[in-house]
């Protein structure tokens, strides 16, 4: 009866998990000085694509990122880790952060 509740309350979890709203986060972005290095998951860095640095999210991860000031959102792929700076979510490539119109801003963010 116990694993039967439990197993119940887990699916009830995932269900609300995958149905919750983004929640705010910040982002920040990043380029010019790590143009063409190798980024975590063995790439070369390009500073104009739609790429993002994120602490724990899988490389290969598609995520819609929105300015919450604009509305502007984009989609971007994590292939590197970061940021490494304390309160914020997600780095963009520079190319990413313009198309959203971000330096640093709060954005909603939404694993695809």
């Amino acid at each position: 009866m116990f694993l039967q509740r439990l197993s119940v309350r887990a699916a009830l979890a995932c269900l609300v998990l995958s149905v919750m709203p983004a929640r705010a986060e910040i982002a920040s972005w990043y380029g010019p000085g790590f143009h063409g290095r190798l980024t975590a998951n063995g790439e070369r860095f390009d500073q104009n694509a739609l790429t993002a640095a994120h602490r724990s999210l899988r490389f290969g991860t598609r995520v819609r990122v929105t300015n919450t000031a604009t509305g502007r959102s984009v989609v971007v792929r994590i292939n590197d880790r970061g940021p490494f700076v304390a309160g914020r979510s997600i780095d963009l490539a520079r190319g990413a952060a313009r198309v959203i119109g971000c330096g640093t801003c709060r954005v909603a963010l939404q694993p695809l």
